[in-house]
C-alpha cells in the first residue's frame, strides 16, 4: 500500500512525517479488520521486508499514533539491531523522539497527553489511562462503560458472559462470573456493559 493510500485513514499533515519516516524502508501496510487483541503489530519478513498491520476502525490520530508506534519498532530494529527488546531503551527512544517530532498533528487538547506519554511510552496501549480515555471520549454509539465506573455490588457483561463486582485487589477489580462462580481480575479500563 502506498503512503497516500493511507492518507484517508490519517489526520492532516501526517505524509510529511511518514515520508521521512518510510524513505529508507521497503513496508508492506495492511489494513485490517478491528481485532480486539491488538490494534497494530510489526514484523520483519523474509525478503527483508517489512509488514505493519494496522486496525481500520481507530480513528485518524489514533491510527497515526499506533502507525508511530509500529513504524518505531521497525526504525529501532534496523538500527540497533534484532537482539534489542521490542519495547525496550531504544525501541522507547526512537518512539519519544518519533512523537514529539510529529506533536503538531495531533489536536491540541491531545498534545499535553502525548508529550506526558513520551516520557515513558508503554508498550500496550491500554497501559496509557490518558490515551485510553481520551479515545473512548465521544463514543456514545456504545453503551460501553470503564470497569472503574462501575461501583461494588454491580453487575456488568463482558464477552456475553455476566459478572458481579466484588471489590478492588491492588489496581485492578476482583469480579465473580456469575455463572462458573470463579473470580476474575479486570484492570480500571476495561470496557463493559453494566446490567440494570
Amino acid at each position: 500500500m502506498s503512503i497516500h493510500n493511507l492518507e484517508k485513514y490519517l489526520p492532516p499533515n501526517t505524509l510529511q512525517y511518514l515520508k521521512i519516516w518510510f524513505s529508507d524502508y521497503y513496508i508492506h501496510i495492511k489494513i485490517t479488520r478491528d481485532r480486539h487483541s491488538k490494534l497494530g503489530d510489526y514484523r520483519k519478513l523474509p525478503d527483508r521486508s517489512h509488514e505493519i498491520t494496522i486496525n481500520s476502525t481507530l480513528a485518524p490520530q489514533l491510527f497515526f499514533f499506533v502507525l508511530t508506534h509500529e513504524l518505531a519498532h521497525l526504525i529501532a530494529f534496523e538500527k540497533y539491531g534484532r537482539r534489542i527488546y521490542p519495547h525496550g531503551p531504544e525501541w522507547k527512544d526512537t518512539f519519544r523522539k518519533m512523537l514529539l517530532e510529529s506533536l503538531e498533528v495531533y489536536e491540541q487538547d491531545l498534545r499535553p497527553i502525548i508529550t506526558r506519554f513520551s516520557k515513558s511510552p508503554k508498550a500496550n496501549f491500554m497501559s496509557s489511562p490518558e490515551l485510553v480515555r481520551y479515545f473512548h471520549i465521544g463514543r456514545e454509539e456504545d453503551d460501553l462503560q470503564f470497569m472503574e465506573e462501575l461501583k461494588k455490588g454491580d453487575s456488568f457483561m463482558y464477552r456475553n458472559e455476566k459478572y458481579l463486582l466484588e471489590g478492588l485487589i491492588k489496581k485492578n477489580y476482583l469480579c465473580r462470573n456469575l455463572v462458573t462462580g470463579r473470580q476474575y481480575s479486570f484492570k480500571p479500563l476495561a470496557r463493559v456493559k453494566k446490567c440494570s
